[in-house]
């Protein structure tokens, strides 16, 4: 049981991340998909786009995808989400609850929170429960138990075909999951608030967002991916520090990771949620920067 609560809890950061960013074999050979080829003067690395969650049906993913991850020795993820024996259940459930003596209502305003209150009374989710969840937390729920309802599995994540896939490989974690933790419940008051009322807010578009998504996303279409993630920090500015923390300082030390694969002579497959791969500051353009060939699948 302990186990399974800790993979749900690293299913669901990993949904949030990639939902504040923003069918059979679609993926034909004559046509962009989410995957970069990055070489260094000793390796190749390919680099594929992430959605975290899925539905059954859109698997499989097409050749060049699968061609890249046979060819592969190591590979690369943010987390591996499967590894549950090195994770602190304990410190992670004191990340995502309140203690007894503390509640949601405490923390954010009282009209986020009757909105807060509404929604999660349509998803069954009771109020007892529901104040117990720091905001960061209670939004990656919320969201993701509105998936569950429209038919999106969290076991179909590209993050778990590819790990379940994974056997004679060599798997290296771009980050830290207990760092990941660390992120989202190390954001202020304020800043939970924000990321909590605006996956509120989208709740009820949510479906016909991640259909957006991954049509884009299926298509290789950057600029979709890019327009639907910014689609919040667009609407309010004041998100904009919240994607500095969760997209884009994460891009840059996820890169410093992938260099390091780049360095070696291994045929390399990382796995990063979409929404870091897209924009003047996505990892193909600062491994552009940096040097290396990148070229978009």
């Amino acid at each position: 049981m302990a186990k399974r609560w800790t993979r749900t809890l690293t299913i669901l950061f990993l949904i949030g991340l990639i939902l504040t960013a923003f069918g059979q074999d679609a993926f034909s050979q004559g046509q962009k998909s989410f995957l970069w080829k990055v070489q260094s003067k000793t390796s190749t690395l390919y680099l594929l786009g992430s959605i975290h969650i899925l539905k059954k049906e859109n698997y499989p993913l097409g050749e060049k995808i699968e061609n890249a991850f046979n060819q592969s020795g190591v590979l690369g993820v943010e987390a591996n989400i499967t590894d549950t024996g090195k994770m602190d259940l304990q410190k992670m459930t004191e990340m995502a609850l309140y203690p007894e003596n503390d509640s949601l209502e405490k923390h954010i305003s009282k009209e986020t929170y009757e909105l807060v209150k509404k929604e999660a009374g349509s998803l069954g989710i009771s109020l007892q429960l529901l104040d117990r969840q720091k905001p960061w937390f209670l939004a990656t729920a919320l969201a993701s138990l509105e998936l569950l309802k429209l038919g999106y599995d969290p076991n179909s994540g590209v993050d778990m075909y590819f790990l379940s896939k994974s056997k004679g490989k060599k798997i290296v974690e771009l980050e830290n999951l207990q760092d990941q933790f660390n992120l989202l419940s190390g954001l202020s008051d304020v800043d939970q608030e924000l990321f909590l009322l605006y996956t509120v807010k989208d709740l009820d578009i949510l479906g016909k967002e991640m259909d957006r998504l991954i049509s884009a996303w299926t298509s290789g279409d950057t600029r979709a991916v890019e327009s639907i993630m910014m689609k919040s920090v667009n609407e309010d500015k004041r998100l904009s520090s919240i994607y500095e923390k969760l997209i884009y300082g994460r891009n840059r030390r996820m890169t410093s990771k992938i260099e390091d694969l780049l360095k070696t002579r291994d045929t390399c497959f990382v796995i990063v949620g979409a929404g870091h791969l897209v924009g003047e500051k996505g990892i193909p353009e600062i491994l552009k920067e940096k040097g290396h060939l990148v070229e978009q699948q």
